[in-house]
């Protein structure tokens, strides 16, 4: 089963690449990010037709992760949990999971972590709280002792090797020490980082800014990844990023990340 992560950075601007990508690399569950539409606009019939059930959790203009699986999808989650009484939980729409069954259940959560900017502040704040509710559920999660796989745009750069010029964004909040530590902490929970599990050297990167040339230049960074709870990586076969995909026609700035399973 190769499931895959991709933040499309809008369907409107993407309704080319995305189906392209689809046909090419010909993944059996796709998590997108950064859809940036309402349910009911999201083009469904045409995924639809490539023979893909979809969920989506959609938001007006921002946000928005859907769920693209040649499989049936069970047990739909959309948005993450309270964290304790009088936490008023996530309004965005960040975070979807489903069941996958295939020859093996599989759990798949995608999410769209925030991104924090500028930092400190209020949105530094709710990036840290709302990594806080993903610690929580990843518990929760793991305690079933199911293969999950919790994939997407983590907008944190786990280590400065992830990074091209890892001195530009000390300053940053995807790199800033409280984002590192708050993602260590699932990590260390008992979670594998599927790509650096098959490809540990410098230089594999899933974003480049549309800014300053940074595809042209190699300035990225790695902020998609595919994290495996350890009934998950016990059925990891192989992953890695779809770099290409970047120098395509009308490409998003980030590129997909995928991992296949003996699923």
């Amino acid at each position: 089963m190769k499931i895959a992560t991709f933040n499309i950075n809008g369907i409107k601007a993407r309704i080319e690449a995305l189906p392209r990508w689809l046909e090419d690399a010909k993944p059996d569950v796709a998590c997108l990010q950064e859809i940036k539409c309402q349910d009911e606009a999201f083009p469904r019939a045409m995924f639809e037709d490539m023979g893909y059930n979809v969920e989506t959790h959609g938001q007006k203009s921002f946000n928005g992760v859907a769920i693209l699986s040649r499989y049936p999808l069970e047990d739909v989650v959309r948005g993450l949990p309270p964290l304790h009484p009088g936490d008023d939980g996530d309004d965005h729409a960040r975070w979807i999971e489903a069941t996958v069954t295939g020859r093996r259940a599989v759990r798949v959560c995608g999410l769209y972590l925030p991104n924090g900017n500028p930092a400190p502040g209020p949105k530094y704040d709710y990036k840290l709280a709302w990594m806080a509710r993903m610690e929580a559920r990843v518990r929760a999660l793991m305690a079933e002792e199911m293969p999950v796989v919790f994939l997407g745009d983590y907008n944190v750069i786990p280590q400065p090797e992830d990074a091209a010029r890892p001195q530009a964004w000390v300053t940053d909040a995807l790199f800033l020490p409280e984002s590192r530590a708050a993602l260590r902490r699932m990590v260390n929970l008992g979670l594998t980082d599927a790509i650096r599990s098959r490809d540990p050297r410098p230089g594999v990167y899933t974003f480049w800014d549309y800014q300053a040339n940074s595809w042209e230049r190699g300035n990225g960074i790695r902020i998609d990844h595919l994290m495996l709870t350890p009934q998950a990586a016990d059925l990891l076969q192989e992953a890695g990023v779809d770099r290409q995909v970047r120098a395509g026609d009308k490409p998003s700035d980030h590129v997909p990340a995928w991992v296949e399973l003996d699923a």
